[in-house]
């Protein structure tokens, strides 16, 4: 039986997937292996920095916070640091979904047993998973909780996907989809969302099954969307791309912290089965659309289901505000509001500054001096 940690309602905690590139093209380089012992010469980085499953990754991972300012403090300065240990091995560090013209059979596994154990398993898509999501966990007092609110953050996932969106380019080709990362998802078996469970208990019987169906040997296997993470107490949003920055990685940990108050406040009920038949096809459209994206309301009345991402997202961050206020969180919502209303995103400012050199090395050169840089607004 799987034990779920208490914790602190709603602390926070952000984990980003970071790209190690060389300073010549600016491709992917097969950096991890020296940056991470060298940054784990300072013993207070064994826990903030890891590897991830190719070594042309490294894993940032936050402390735990309460409030939003003090988790943009902490990325901020775990930035600089990763920053200038990179320079001092001629490697430049990047945020985004996706590296636009890597190669995936140039890729290395990291040699961790877990690492070479997916490889084994999945083969050739281990290295395609050279891909670099931010998950952000807020804190659940029990499993219950957890478990409800994975279910009603679910309806969500397009709003995530189009604020974070910043993998629009594949094999040197534009793919026409803001976020290209979550196909590289969406290949594994056990992706999507998670069932429609109602509780803690149903949970583990859940999980149970499966581990004894030989599918699963930890939560870690469960790629979904969300996931609730019962070692650390929390529920794990997994859908963000890496954002070009870390200062809208933190605005987007404070949307999700904010979100999840709000729905904390609504009592107990679960969606509805009908949240999930239209799951699948409001997750693509985010993806390929990204603001434009045209949504299916269910729940609506016929004639009136269709919605644009756009102004469902305006009118979120504006219904969030009062729980904002309580919590810290109004400058990071107003700074996405901006973003949405400019329909900006990280693919936007991909593509702007691809049409300005016409070459993607020198879009990813531009993209890691914006990373070390740090700027909320991403205007091309």
């Amino acid at each position: 039986m799987l034990e779920f940690k208490s914790s602190q309602p709603l602390t926070l905690g952000v984990e980003l997937e970071l790209q190690v590139l060389n300073t010549r093209d600016y491709g992917l380089a097969r950096g991890a292996a020296d940056l991470i012992p060298l940054l784990h010469k300072k013993p207070a980085l064994h826990e903030r920095v890891k590897p991830e499953i190719t070594e042309s990754m490294i894993e940032l991972n936050s402390s735990v916070h309460e409030r939003y300012d003090t988790l943009l403090a902490e990325l901020q300065s775990l930035r600089d640091t990763v920053c200038d240990a990179a320079d001092k091995l001629n490697l430049a560090i990047s945020g985004g979904g996706a590296h636009p013209f890597s190669v995936w059979k140039d890729r290395r596994i990291y040699p961790t047993e877990r690492f070479m154990r997916v490889s084994n398993l999945y083969g050739y898509l281990a290295k395609q998973f050279t891909v670099f999501g931010q998950h952000v966990h807020v804190g659940c007092v029990d499993g219950d909780d957890a478990v409800l609110l994975a279910h009603r953050l679910a309806p969500y996932i397009p709003h995530f996907i189009a604020l974070s969106a910043a993998s629009p380019y594949a094999q040197g080709e534009d793919t026409s989809f803001e976020t290209s990362r979550l196909h590289a998802v969406a290949v594994f078996p056990l992706s999507g969302h998670m069932p429609k469970l109602a509780s803690w208990s149903e949970f583990n019987t859940y999980f149970d099954e499966m581990k004894g169906y030989g599918i699963v040997e930890s939560i870690k296997d469960f790629y979904w969307d969300i996931r609730p993470k019962p070692e650390y107490g929390t529920v794990e949003v997994r859908i963000f791309d890496t954002p070009l920055t870390v200062e809208l990685a933190a605005a987007l940990g404070a949307l999700v912290q904010t979100l999840a108050a709000h729905l904390l406040d609504g009592g107990p009920a679960l969606p509805e089965i009908a949240t999930y038949r239209v799951y699948g096809y409001n997750r693509f459209q985010a993806c390929r659309f990204g603001y434009a994206a045209a949504l299916v309301d269910p729940h609506a009345p016929q004639g009136q289901r269709s919605y644009q991402l756009g102004d469902a997202l305006h009118d979120t961050l504006v219904a969030l505000m009062p729980k904002a206020a309580e919590l810290g969180t109004t400058k990071p919502l107003l700074a996405l509001q901006e973003l949405v209303q400019s329909q900006q995103n990280g693919a936007s400012w991909m593509r702007a500054m691809h049409a300005q050199s016409a070459a993607l090395a020198d879009v990813m050169q531009m993209q890691a001096a914006l990373f070390r840089s740090g700027t909320l607004r991403v205007n091309a």
